[in-house]
């Protein structure tokens, strides 16, 4: 399961946006700062929804627009023919950010900080571990079981969710089981991709 397979299909619906943000005289970096400000908003109204579960609605709604902007970046970047290694590292050091952003507003809105912790550290280690490949003269990875986009998509669905059924769910809310999803498969997706990439270095 992984959407990130799927960029190429999402790269054909971003031309409109792609060409306001060349009208608007965006450069691909001012887009990543975007969305990592929209990103820190939705760990905000993430944190307001333990009082108010509509704020999840406002949430799910910036954690999409977060990862829509994540593609418009790179898409403006290649079209303005200003791809680059410092654009390309500002975009995933940015993207941690507000991963990191995104799960700890979730967890505070609950009080679930162990099942963040846990969370934050597999979303991490999936990162690092897709990059690390890179570092050593691997392609760069992105299988195993959950990447970047079916978090976001996962976390956008969970809070709508999370909106409509504010109550316990067999002793936790929909974000707490979200949460140990994140904490679950993060780590796992982490490992894939540390076998990967120890396999292939030690072929």
């Amino acid at each position: 399961m992984t959407l990130d397979r799927l960029r190429p299909v999402a790269n054909k619906g971003l031309e409109p946006f792609v060409d306001l943000s060349v009208r608007l005289g965006l450069t691909p970096n001012a887009v990543s700062v975007l969305a990592i400000g929209v990103a820190l908003l939705a760990g905000g109204t993430f944190v307001l929804a333990g009082t108010d579960p509509v704020w999840y609605v406002a949430g799910a709604v910036l954690v999409f627009v977060n990862g829509w902007l994540d593609l418009i970046d790179g898409a403006l970047a290649r079209r303005l023919d200003v791809e680059s290694r410092a654009g390309d590292f500002l975009d995933h050091v940015l993207d941690r950010y507000a991963d990191i952003a995104l799960l700890a507003g979730l967890s505070a809105g609950v009080g679930r900080y162990a099942l963040g912790f846990a969370a934050v550290t597999g979303v991490v280690m999936t990162s690092y571990l897709g990059t690390q490949a890179q570092a050593v003269d691997l392609d760069r990875v992105y299988g195993g079981l959950v990447g970047r986009a079916d978090r976001l998509a996962l976390m956008g669905v969970g809070a709508t969710l999370a909106a409509v059924f504010p109550g316990p769910i067999r002793g936790m809310t929909v974000v707490g089981w979200l949460l140990a999803v994140f904490a679950v498969v993060g780590h796992v997706t982490a490992i894939q991709r540390f076998y990967y990439a120890y396999r292939a270095l030690t072929a």
